[in-house]
């Protein structure tokens, strides 16, 4: 599908793109729900953003060892290091096998057998004691995980280009705000950045766990719901007291416009919307009960937070503030026509409705639940 392409359809738009993309729209059933039919079976709503180009060649992100990334990209060194550890130990063993087979045969008598039973015995009881010292640190590694959740810091450059950037953005609520009404803003948080496709799998993926007072709970998959392009861009009103500000604009590819669009209509996810984009200030306080945790918001290099000052909201810009984990930002309706309010005719890739290889969001996440929301807009 790509990024699309955009066209300014007056002399003089007062808009300047910033940042070029796709944009990815999936929503979760609720816990033990097996499908969804109605906006009340649903849990969360997620977007994904993969930006591709822009003002810069390069993007400002967190560093790559902090919040969820790095905790991924631990566990993906953990498992690649346990898959060595465990190959070394069944080579050994075999070895260990043969040569004791071996000293059988050159051995005889009872001496020699009770010489080999005590020596197996030795080795059972040390490979015991290993295995309990790996499990007491494997527990004590997990639970300190469990309790060091941080949000985004640190800071490299990565060309957007070359290699994929991912953002998995979790809505407060379970819709966008209606792009052809007045509402009150939304609040969301970048849940995830990073630059793996199987972390975003997984933050997908259909998750089992177990509880208390309620036993084994499930989880479901997310659905996916819609994909299409987006564009993060600047706008200079000529006749409104609002001041320069940023807008998250889309258009959807798929489900295409012709056909059923059920739970989009329901989730507010129309074939196109502007919105106002506002970042909020990670050392301004939330209002009670609004808003992430502090150890889970996220910490901004310094020219990034200068930027904000001691403003409560500033625009997104530059786009970089949504490379950090624990980013705060709030949409505001502006607009389901984006050509009438900006002068910006935006125009994703024409695809086949029914071609499944020609969904970005199929191709890069695969299918971890039914995809009938997305080619056939319907619930699921």
């Amino acid at each position: 599908m790509g990024e699309g392409e955009e066209t300014k359809t007056r002399e003089d738009p007062k808009v300047e793109i910033q940042e070029r993309g796709e944009i990815f729209f999936f929503y979760r059933p609720k816990v033990n729900k097996e499908e969804a039919h109605s906006p009340d079976d649903v849990q969360r709503m997620y977007i994904v953003l993969r930006p591709e180009s822009g003002e810069k060649r390069e993007e400002e992100k967190q560093s790559s060892d902090s919040g969820k990334e790095g905790k991924f990209k631990k566990s993906s060194e953990s498992e690649a290091q346990e898959e060595e550890e465990a190959s070394e130990t069944q080579q050994k063993t075999q070895q260990k096998g043969s040569e004791a087979t071996q000293q059988k045969t050159q051995q005889k008598g009872s001496e020699a057998t009770q010489q080999i039973t005590q020596q197996k015995g030795s080795e059972a009881q040390g490979g015991g004691k290993e295995a309990q010292e790996k499990e007491s640190g494997d527990a004590k590694a997990s639970g300190h995980e469990s309790n060091d959740r941080q949000g985004g810091h640190g800071s490299e450059k990565i060309v957007i280009q070359e290699r994929p950037l991912l953002r998995f953005i979790v809505m407060g609520r379970k819709s966008l705000p209606d792009p052809s009404k007045r509402t009150k803003p939304y609040w969301g948080f970048v849940e995830i950045v990073t630059t793996s496709t199987e972390d975003i799998k997984k933050a997908l993926s259909e998750e089992q766990y177990e509880t208390a007072t309620r036993g084994t709970r499930l989880k479901p998959a997310a659905r996916p719901l819609a994909e299409g392009v987006y564009r993060i861009l600047r706008h200079h009103p000529t006749n409104s007291k609002k001041g320069l500000h940023t807008h998250l604009v889309y258009k959807l590819e798929l489900p295409r416009p012709e056909g059923k669009q059920e739970p989009q209509d329901s989730l507010n996810v129309e074939p196109e919307g502007s919105f106002i984009i506002q970042i909020k200030n990670p050392e301004q306080p939330a209002p009670p009960s609004a808003g992430l945790q502090s150890k889970r918001k996220a910490t901004f290099p310094a020219h990034l937070q200068g930027r904000i000052g001691s403003y409560r909201f500033v625009a997104a810009d530059p786009p970089d503030f949504l490379n950090y984990e624990g980013c705060e930002f709030l949409l505001i309706s502006a607009s389901d026509d984006i050509d009438a309010e900006l002068g910006l005719d935006v125009k994703p890739e024409d695809v086949d409705a029914n071609c499944k290889p020609c969904s970005d969001l199929v191709n890069m996440f695969g299918e971890t639940s039914t995809i009938k929301p997305l080619i056939e807009g319907t619930w699921a």
